[in-house]
């Protein structure tokens, strides 16, 4: 599959509108393979850090405002330096694991509490700047979010992405939907997902609800590691289609979507990471789950956690992105 006239304009445009953040070390190793953080905020503001309306974060079930942001969802995607097959490593959101700077906690907070830590600091020495502060404590918070994924994976994280609620809502509808089926009828008022058994082609607030859910499921936030990853495989299939990227009306609107709501590392080299996306379809991304000690592991203040062993999660990490032939690092 080639990239198409339509598909090369939107991405120049896409380009010149993104919303970055340097949050990734200029002295990183470059081996030609590339590990990418994926992100998914429960953020009330959008990619330049403007509040939402209240009437829009109704609509995303955003819940209450608290002031914290948790990350409701993180993959780390690995993709070999030939561009051959790739695989996504999720991160269960419960997993307890040290955070640099802040001791052991779940891993959803990491970016939450380095984000008010810098926040705080930063108002404390007079800045009044409400947007300067968001943006400067949004990076501290995603970098303090790497170095946790670093640390627990071993792996070096060469690029960055967050997407936030509103983001993964219209993302899901410029593409026409995401197909799913489900074995069982679901109706959750926690996430709202109401759904009935089988096919669905799912967008929008539905999407969200879809990979929102744990209550109910009978491994709770393993399941939903579960549903993110079978919707996140029919999205980057959508994606990547042709019906994707030879209209130009779906593009326009994808590419206003991601303008908006994603942010990614300064000097990712998206043309780049587009030509190596090319061979990804068709099954050649597959998906995997750190493995976990205790689904129901009792912290000392932060309630029920998932209990992870960082060398057993260290060396299966490696051993699924160690290059053939060569030693798992």
């Amino acid at each position: 599959m080639s990239l198409t006239g339509y598909a090369w304009a939107a991405m120049q445009g896409l380009v010149s509108g993104l919303t970055t953040a340097d949050v990734i070390s200029a002295n990183q190793p470059a081996d030609g393979a590339r590990d990418i953080l994926l992100v998914g905020m429960d953020s009330r503001t959008d990619a330049q850090g403007n509040p939402l309306s209240d009437q829009l974060l109704a609509q995303l079930r955003a819940g209450v405002a608290d002031g914290v942001e948790n990350t409701d969802t993180l993959i780390m995607v690995h993709i070999p330096n030939d561009g051959s097959k790739a695989v996504a490593i999720s991160l269960p959101r419960d997993s307890y694991v040290n955070i640099p700077g802040f001791g052991k906690h779940k891993i959803n907070s990491a970016y939450a509490r380095a984000k008010a830590a810098e926040r705080n600091k930063l108002q404390e020495s007079g800045d009044t700047d409400a947007k300067d502060i968001e943006l400067k404590s949004a990076q501290a918070g995603a970098k303090t979010l790497i170095a946790t994924v670093e640390q627990l994976t071993g792996s070096s994280i060469d690029n960055y992405a967050s997407i936030n609620l509103l983001g993964f809502s219209d993302i899901t509808k410029a593409i026409g939907g995401v197909d799913v089926c489900l074995k069982d009828n679901v109706n959750d008022p926690y996430s709202g997902a109401k759904f009935t058994k089988g096919k669905h082609t799912i967008s929008g607030v539905e999407a969200l609800e879809f990979v929102r859910q744990r209550h109910g499921l009978p491994r709770g936030d393993l399941d939903r590691v579960v549903r993110q990853q079978v919707f996140m495989a029919g999205m980057a299939q959508k994606v990547l289609s042709a019906g994707t990227l030879t209209d130009p009306g779906k593009l326009s609107d994808l590419t206003a979507a991601i303008k908006k709501s994603v942010v990614l590392n300064q000097g990712w080299d998206i043309f780049g990471f587009a030509q190596q996306m090319k061979g990804l379809s068709g099954g050649q991304l597959q998906f995997q789950t750190i493995p976990v000690v205790n689904m129901d592991y009792s912290t000392p203040e932060d309630g029920q956690a998932i209990q992870v062993d960082p060398s057993q999660v260290r060396g299966f990490v490696q051993g699924l992105t160690a290059p053939p032939g060569g030693p798992a690092a």
